[in-house]
């Protein structure tokens, strides 16, 4: 869902698009290349959910040259009710990054708004980026965009979270910074669970289980494992597996800027996987970037992928 950095940037741009337009709070959000999380207050939870995937479909198809819906027809929605259970999903959301082993710990990810809280109390500005001028931000944002011009936006054309985000309704949550950081270092265990049994809610237990069930290699044991915070820099993300893709081994193959890996039939696919396989096995213990290879050319000399990582990023 996510094959580059413009692609994060127009799924947070539209997802507080959407907010805007269903007078929806946004609490936190979380991206990864397979699915991103939202935890929000509105009264129409499907239509602020229907406008935010529409939205973001219709951007993707365009760039990607595909049809079709992306994703699963349904997406996942369930109600929070009870401070135990919405800080549970808080921490949840904020760490994906952690869980999915793609960063040392939450504030590592960009992707996510787990930098979006307290910032002055634990020494982080923004005041200092550069900020896109007002005539381009209409390239990042929906032609019929409610987003506030006081809401900021990065050289990049992402908005700034803490913009966005209902921040200091999060930080009552959490009530101290102390406390923040603290709940993103945390190792997770039963205390939460028994918490959560204790409210007098009918709304079901928030566990990993539960919210990131049905997601692409799904492995609750591999998540709770990466909260540990090692890193295993020798495997690509799926971001760098998909820039090696559509920047390198694409163009190589199609001969033409404007192909993307949807336009590529079912045979160039399985070409491409025989290729990259082959390529990334011979190049595992170059320590240098040979220009000389596709590999080499795109910095990942050394980094190996997963196969079913790669037949996902291959759309196989």
């Amino acid at each position: 869902m996510f094959r580059c950095d413009r692609d994060y940037i127009i799924g947070f741009n539209y997802l507080a698009e959407s907010a805007f337009h269903t007078e929806t709070k946004l609490l936190a959000d979380g991206f990864m290349s397979t699915h991103w999380h939202s935890i929000v207050q509105t009264e129409d939870p499907l239509a602020f959910v229907k406008r935010d995937r529409y939205a973001y479909t219709r951007y993707f198809n365009a760039l990607y040259g595909r049809k079709g819906r992306l994703g699963e027809k349904r997406a996942f929605i369930t109600e929070i009710d009870g401070i135990h259970r919405l800080t549970a999903a808080l921490n949840y959301v904020n760490r994906q990054g952690l869980h999915h082993g793609i960063a040392a710990t939450p504030f590592g990810y960009p992707h996510c708004s787990a930098n979006a809280y307290f910032r002055k109390d634990l020494g982080k500005t923004s005041d200092v980026l550069p900020l896109i001028l007002p005539e381009r931000r209409y390239q990042y944002l929906l032609r019929d965009s409610m987003v506030p011009d006081s809401c900021r936006m990065d050289i990049n054309g992402l908005l700034f979270r803490e913009d966005i985000i209902d921040t200091s309704y999060v930080e009552q949550v959490y009530v101290t910074p102390r406390n923040y950081l603290f709940q993103m270092n945390k190792l997770s265990d039963d205390r939460s669970i028994d918490e959560q049994k204790k409210e007098k809610s009918a709304t079901p237990l928030i566990t990993i289980e539960v919210i990131e069930d049905g997601t692409p290699d799904f492995d609750v044991e591999q998540l709770l494992r990466n909260e540990q915070g090692r890193v295993n820099k020798s495997k690509m993300t799926d971001m760098e597996l998909c820039r090696l893709i559509d920047g390198f081994y694409i163009p190589w193959l199609k001969k033409k800027d404007d192909q993307t890996i949807y336009t590529c039939t079912p045979r160039e696919r399985e070409t491409l996987f025989d290729m990259i396989c082959r390529d990334l096995t011979r190049y595992a213990n170059t320590r240098f970037d040979d220009k000389r290879t596709l590999v080499g050319r795109a910095g990942l000399s050394g980094k190996m992928a997963t196969e079913a990582q790669l037949r996902r990023c291959l759309i196989l």
